[in-house]
């Protein structure tokens, strides 16, 4: 499974999440000007970034797209919290018909799909939402916390070798999923 752009991971936030997200930051940096407002940015994408990674979860809600085998039986989605799945496609980017495959979102959030027919193409192209939140503001205080203490850290401390806030992993702890193996379905 390959997850294309705006994956998990792959965080660009939009105008108002940027704006609130780098007043935060400056807050607890006490910085005052504008000048570095886009390097603060980077560096809140970057924290954001690597929250989703450590959860395990994509924080800021967006549309993805996700490309799996394309076999009769159910397969996991990769990104998760899953709220919707708006289509499967063939290998060109074809939607298949309805009858063609089956979707699911367990209790879980963790979104499922199977291919019946996809015709001679390997791969298919499930177009999804997820996220844990609309936006920054919404986000879980211990997670927006978290990537606030990291952006900073990563802002004052970028031309030196200083390890993280340990707070920084103890605020995303309980947020985290752990996958020892893949998901499996009947």
């Amino acid at each position: 499974m390959t997850i294309a752009a705006n994956g998990p991971g792959d965080v660009t936030l939009g105008a108002d999440d940027r704006a609130a997200a780098v007043a935060d930051v400056k807050t607890l940096l006490r910085i005052v000007t504008d000048g570095e407002d886009a390097l603060i940015a980077r560096f809140i994408e970057t924290a954001l970034a690597l929250a989703e990674r450590f959860t395990g979860r994509v924080a800021i809600a967006r549309t993805m797209t996700e490309t799996v085998p394309a076999t009769p039986a159910w397969q996991a989605l990769g990104a998760m919290p899953v709220a919707s799945i708006a289509s499967v496609a063939d290998a060109d980017g074809t939607p298949l018909a309805t009858d063609a495959y089956r979707i699911d979102i367990d209790a879980d959030a963790r979104g499922w799909v199977r291919v019946l027919d996809a015709g001679d193409d390997a791969l298919a192209h499930v177009t999804l939402r997820a996220g844990s939140a609309a936006d920054w503001a919404s986000l879980p205080a211990p997670i927006r916390q978290g990537v606030i203490l990291l952006a900073g850290h990563l802002f004052t401390e970028r031309n030196a070798s200083t390890p993280p806030p340990a707070a920084v992993t103890a605020l995303w702890r309980p947020f985290r999923v752990m996958r020892l193996n893949a998901a499996t379905r009947l």
